[in-house]
């Protein structure tokens, strides 16, 4: 072996062990995201529905959202060349409404989980910091939200709506009001556990102020439990918004959602059961992903399960 030869092989062991160590626990986290297999196939499955809902025609040639596109005399056809997942109660391609559902769902799920994460990060890091009287009286709020059931109580906040109001953004709002107080707790905590770090008491000596200290210094070291809780919730939203279609406080018609096509289809199930498999379908599917990812996000950023 010449001296060269001795030579690069200690500068390719140092790139190799470069390339396996990243030097943050992001970088580290998006490392082994991108090996992980059941993050691929998630992020594949939630790229697919986001552009379904973002661009229904790329996926439909059917303007599902215009009623002139149903055809009474074709009710309850099964699946024929020209409509692939059969017809509804109405004449309705059961495909096109499939693909234009998707939409309130991303929207729900993604929206709800953005203003949880917002309102319950923002509050539990102002209680685990401050602490005392602030911490007091966050914790007391949250737990009176806390003790209300999610679904029971958008349930009972839509029907005081009413079916005439009710909308995708009214299931957000009820969703959102009820949701945060979860994710105020687990920041609250993951702030505590921060503050009494080290480099906190550095930046106190050297003179940085409480906002400093709470944005530069411990936020970014205590939202991973958001982050990773906050991904998990999104599967869990889009399912809350269907069942509170399908029980018929929800969205309502002209909008199209999985949960009220399934609602609707239920009646007639033996007799045209395309109408309700194909959007339950779609909806696990949409949940599964969902879940998926927020599993590898989990894994990836939990230190503890390296």
């Amino acid at each position: 072996m010449t001296n060269a030869t001795v030579t690069q092989e200690p500068a390719k062991h140092a790139k190799r062990v470069k390339a396996k160590k990243p030097a943050s626990l992001w970088s580290d986290a998006w490392y082994d995201l991108r090996r992980n297999k059941i993050f691929l196939i998630g992020s594949a499955l939630v790229l697919i529905l986001i552009l379904m809902a973002a661009f229904p025609s790329l996926f439909s040639p059917i303007d599902a959202t215009k009623a002139a596109t149903c055809d009474l005399a074709q009710a309850r056809k099964g699946i024929t060349s020209e409509h692939w997942f059969g017809t509804d109660n109405l004449g309705c391609d059961t495909y096109s409404r499939v693909i234009y559902g998707a939409r309130v769902s991303i929207i729900v799920g993604i929206a709800t989980g953005v203003i949880t994460a917002v309102i319950g990060g923002g509050l539990g890091l102002l209680a685990g910091f401050y602490g005392r009287w602030t911490d007091v009286v966050l914790s007391r709020l949250a737990e009176m939200f806390f003790a209300i059931p999610v679904i029971l109580g958008a349930l009972l906040i839509l029907a005081m709506i009413g079916r005439d109001k009710a909308g995708a953004w009214f299931v957000v709002m009820a969703l959102a009001i009820l949701a945060w107080p979860m994710i105020l707790r687990i920041m609250r905590a993951s702030v505590i556990s921060a503050k009494s770090q080290d480099y906190v008491t550095a930046a106190r000596a050297l003179g940085a102020g409480p906002g400093r200290i709470m944005i530069r210094h411990i936020l970014p070291n205590a939202i991973t439990p958001v982050i990773v809780t906050a991904t998990l919730n999104l599967g869990v939203f889009i399912a809350a918004e269907a069942g509170l279609s399908f029980l018929g406080v929800g969205v309502q018609p002209p909008e199209i959602s999985w949960g009220l096509m399934i609602g609707d289809a239920r009646n007639r199930f033996l007799e045209a059961p395309e109408p309700l498999i194909f959007p339950a379908v779609f909806l696990s599917i949409t949940v599964l992903a969902f879940v998926m990812l927020g599993d590898a996000v989990r894994d990836a950023l939990d230190p503890k399960l390296r």
